[in-house]
């Protein structure tokens, strides 16, 4: 009678939270079946059946999967059967064997997949019992409710997603998926790096590594300074540098209380992201993504392809060249590459140019060669040469065996320093550049005659259409960009006469790289280029509609743009003294209290505008050193709206596309919330405390091995948890760099230090507007002592994170650039003076 009940239970559980227990020495016990679900306590999470079927495949395919509810893709946390689809679900089901087992059966008793416990039943038979549970924090487990022991966990076999909760071994990695629609085993891994396990790493086909985490240093990993940020998640890392290393992650709640969706995940193209759920928007927000360019992951376009970065179509074949599993493509499945699409081995074989890239290769042969000529020759007496490179300067000709892969296209910067090569392809006769002398002189004669006779006709066409195309492409311009008419319009040639073919690079990051030019005029003047057309085209319409016809004196000017063909460029005024963040590097330049003090009121000024007096409130969402640039007199320029979000008058907040850096974005950024301008006021206050202290905020700490002799030891982690404090107890002269000596106005400082504490507090409604925050520092509003922000006052209490240490001689800025000009050269101060002090007043 009590079997009878037990199964009339299962046959309903989806009505209870997980199913009722069972008696280890009954026959196999039916736990799922394709049209129930086991749902976990808050309906959270749910075990089903899920067709993954692509609209490629004939037959469905199913799989035993653990999902979010109610959360759309990407949902997917755990997949059972990755390898072994089911085709028909009719009669298949999830069961208990006696001995313990999970086992996922086809109708004709086909083992799909199986749990490894193997219980012993021995004199228990009668008071075990077994009872599998779907946690509220995604982890499905087998239990022993006898004695609360867990047989079975789906935490120790991952598939592609890290919840917090899970701990990650030497024997639980993570491994992505095929494809976006296929849940077999891919290409990456995420793994502890053996032998020492003191990090991680991700591995492409189990063998080859092409990014790492960098050794633990006792709170974070040298090489992922965001872990050192307080109120993201808590790591524990235990047994490091041990075969027995474990480590996992929580999250941290929110001072509204707020504990948002979480998880990390190797994707299919090879990069580890970190994804937050926002209520607000509905979607999940890609919060962090290593490593930062998917062009940089090992093997993701096969062979004989080239990495475009556009996740619309990352990978593209090579000139010559087509898809060898177009299907897949269409999937976003690139790993088999490309193929010539016929045989080559041929006298008349040529070779298809493919200018500068960078690739990956199997064999090569490096031999001297007089001429291209010959060097062409050397590889078409093998058919076993795919391609070759030759350098004109030293003769050095090198012939490529096998397959090529990994393909780059390279900048004219990249390409002048040497970091890649010409590269010509072999492809089948007549097609390529070269070998065309082999034909015979009648056939040759016959082809040049051929090709005269259209010439002329040829000629008038082309000309006509290209006339024709032009006018309609300008009238397409004129139209499309009609609002920002005073704005100049620049030709791309223009733009690559005035960068001298783009060789002065001054600064990288935001969807494009920055580069010095002269214009025809002698105006000097600094070009961005856009590099990722998927996110860098929605960067170029957000930068043209905000900045085109906003003017202030600390707003940077846009002079011009360019958009043709696919290329966009967008052209500012040059600031000559770079970016702040140039300024607060230990060996870098020292900016006097005065030109500080300016460059802290300027900002504010740009920020208060683009918030209060522009006609739609803007929204920078990226305030950060970087973005700040100086003039020749010094004055702030506030650049980079490339994530800026424009809201009507009649709106107070705005969702935003979660991408500003991390160190300086608000905790409420983090718990998914809608954001305010009072995002920017938080940002602009830890800016505030680099600008005073003359450090910056988020600092790695050195590897032991590249500490020197007689450097202090100390380790410098996140510096606005003590700063805060110290400001608190009017303790100043702790907090301002120590490069300016006493050459400061105490009580300027003092307003300024209040003020960057006021900025940064856990609750945005206790941030000043910007507009006070001016008001604030020229002294025409009272600064009040400022409380210690919550999340900040619980670190120097220790309750998580390494608080600050001394400062390190070592230590390591770890904010990436942006706009700003980071590689340009500014020559470093001396001891006794910084620069601006001849603007003192004093």
């Amino acid at each position: 009678m009590s079997l009878i009940f037990i199964f009339f239970l299962l046959s309903h559980f989806t009505l209870f939270t997980s199913p009722s227990p069972i008696n280890s020495n009954n026959s196999n016990v039916i736990i799922l079946t394709p049209n129930k679900t086991l749902s976990s306590q808050n309906q959270t999470f749910e075990l089903c059946f899920l067709n993954l079927q692509n609209q490629n495949q004939q037959q469905p395919r199913y799989y035993l999967v653990i999902r979010f509810t109610s959360l759309p893709s990407p949902n997917i946390i755990w997949v059972a059967n990755r390898n072994k689809p089911i085709s028909s679900l009719s009669g298949s089901s999830l069961q208990l064997t006696q001995t313990g087992q999970l086992v996922l059966l086809t109708q004709n008793a086909v083992v799909l997949w199986q749990t490894k416990t193997n219980f012993n039943t021995n004199n228990k038979s009668s008071t075990t019992i077994l009872q599998p549970k779907l946690l509220e924090n995604g982890n499905f487990i087998l239990v022993n409710n006898h004695n609360g022991v867990v047989l079975w966990q789906s935490f120790d076999e991952p598939t592609d997603t890290w919840l917090p909760g899970m701990n990650l071994t030497r024997v639980h990695n993570l491994l992505s998926w095929k494809t976006l629609t296929n849940p077999s085993n891919g290409f990456y891994s995420l793994r502890l790096k053996p032998p020492n396990y003191g990090q991680f790493e991700l591995v492409f086909n189990e063998t080859v590594s092409y990014w790492s985490t960098g050794n633990w240093t006792g709170g974070s990993f040298s090489d992922v300074p965001e872990m050192m940020i307080p109120y993201l998640y808590r790591f524990d890392f235990k047994d490091a540098f041990l075969p027995t290393a474990s480590f996992g992650f929580s999250e941290r709640t929110m001072d509204n209380g707020v504990r948002p969706p979480t998880m990390f995940r190797v994707e299919p193209f090879g990069q580890i992201r970190q994804y937050t759920w926002s209520n607000q928007a509905g979607s999940w927000n890609m919060f962090w993504s290593r490593p930062e360019s998917i062009c940089s992951v090992r093997g993701v376009c096969g062979k004989f392809s080239v990495c475009t970065g556009e996740m619309s179509r990352v990978c593209e074949c090579v000139k010559g060249f087509v898809a060898v599993d177009g299907g897949g493509w269409g999937s976003g499945d690139y790993s088999e590459g490309c193929w010539r699409g016929e045989r080559v081995c041929d006298e008349n074989d040529g070779f298809e140019d493919l200018g500068a890239v960078r690739f990956g290769f199997g064999n090569v042969s490096t031999f001297t060669a007089k001429s291209k000529s010959l060097c062409e020759s050397g590889c078409l007496g093998s058919c076993d040469c795919v391609g070759l490179s030759f350098d004109e300067k030293n003769g050095f000709c090198k012939s490529y065996f096998g397959s090529l892969f990994d393909f780059q296209n390279l900048t004219a910067l990249e390409s002048g320093r040497g970091d890649g090569n010409v590269l010509y392809v072999r492809v089948p006769g007549g097609r390529g550049e070269g070998k065309i002398k082999r034909l015979s002189g009648n056939v040759l004669s016959g082809v040049i005659i051929g090709c005269v006779l259209f010439l002329v006709l040829g000629v008038v066409v082309v000309t006509l259409v290209v006339l024709i195309k032009r006018k309609r492409l300008k009238k397409e311009n004129d139209n499309e960009f009609d609002p920002i008419l005073n704005l100049k319009l620049f030709s791309y040639k223009e733009l690559q006469l005035a960068t001298r073919g783009f060789s002065e690079k001054v600064g990288h990051g935001g969807f494009g790289t920055v580069f010095k030019g002269e214009l025809s005029d002698s105006t000097v003047v600094a070009v961005k280029r856009l590099e990722r057309p998927g996110g860098g085209e929605k960067e170029f319409r957000a930068e043209i509609s905000t900045i085109g016809n906003i003017q202030h004196v600390n707003l940077m000017r846009l002079r011009g743009f360019c958009s043709e063909n696919a290329h966009r460029l967008l052209v500012y005024e040059y600031m000559p003294n770079g970016a702040l963040s140039a300024y607060l590097r230990k060996d870098g330049p020292c900016l006097s209290w005065d030109v500080r003090f300016r460059v802290a009121i300027g900002t504010a000024k740009g920020i208060a505008y683009l918030h209060e007096e522009c006609r739609s409130c803007i929204i920078h969402c990226d305030i950060k050193p970087e973005n700040i640039l100086l003039d020749g007199d010094f004055t702030a320029n506030v650049s980079d709206f490339g994530l800026a979000k424009l809201i009507g008058r009649d709106f107070s907040r705005v969702l935003a596309t979660m991408r500003g850096t991390w160190g300086y974005v608000a905790p409420e950024w983090i718990s998914g919330v809608e954001i305010t301008t009072k995002a920017d006021v938080y940002s602009y206050g830890m800016t505030l405390l680099e600008l005073i202290s003359g450090r910056r905020n988020v600092e790695a700490p050195p590897s032991s091995g590249d500490r020197k002799s007689g450097c202090e030891t100390e380790e410098k982690w996140f510096f606005p948890p003590w700063a805060a404090q110290l400001i608190i107890e009017d303790n100043m002269a702790a907090v301002v760099d120590k490069k300016l000596g006493n050459v400061y106005n105490i009580e300027e400082v003092k307003r300024v230090a209040m003020v960057a504490v006021w900025c940064i507090q856990d609750d945005e409604a206790m941030r000043p507007t910007m507009g006070t925050v001016v008001k604030m520092l020229e002294g025409l509003v009272e600064v009040p002592l400022p409380p210690p922000p919550k999340l900040l006052q619980a670190l120097v209490a220790g309750e998580s994170f390494h608080g600050v240490k001394a400062y390190s001689s070592n230590a390591v800025s770890t904010v990436d650039s942006s706009s700003g000009y980071d590689n340009m050269e500014v020559s470093a101060a001396d001891s006794e003076s910084c620069i601006g002090d001849v603007f003192s007043e004093s």
